[in-house]
């Protein structure tokens, strides 16, 4: 009996993982969903949008695989296609400063939405934050770096 109950614990790295303080695989795929949701309807994120092939059932699903792992998750992204290697997939796309800013804009109200917890929140937009001033790969005037 005892053997039974140890054995549904989650390890102690799962309890940790941010994937499970924000609930698993459910709040992941909202977080991820809410993300495109916002980007498709605020115009303050239109020339993101434009950049984004259209239906973007694809994406979604993609940045929920990604999500996933990147949160301490399952692998789903690097299980189906391999490392991510963001800043190398996005090279054909001009990030810039404004981009950046329009993908942290959905971002932020997407975690607004989605993450109630103050500690989790402020984590993960510092996170995020990062994650968006890496990707930038065009500078002020225009030019790729």
């Amino acid at each position: 009996m005892f053997s039974r109950l140890f054995r549904q614990r989650p390890a102690p790295a799962e309890q940790a993982s941010q994937y499970h303080q924000i609930g698993g695989e459910e709040s992941v795929r909202a977080l991820a969903h809410r993300f495109y949701d916002i980007m498709a309807t605020d115009p303050a994120a239109a020339e993101l949008l434009a950049m984004h092939p259209q239906p973007m059932d694809g994406i979604r699903q993609r940045f929920f695989e990604f999500l996933s792992g990147w949160l301490g998750g399952p692998q789903l992204f690097v299980e189906k296609y391999g490392h991510p290697r963001l800043r190398a997939r996005h090279l054909p796309f001009t990030i810039d400063i404004r981009m950046r800013d329009q993908w942290l804009h959905c971002m932020y109200l997407a975690l607004d939405e989605q993450v109630p917890d103050p500690l989790l929140h402020q984590q993960l937009k510092a996170q995020f934050t990062h994650l968006a001033h890496h990707m930038i790969n065009t500078d002020e005037r225009g030019e790729r770096m």
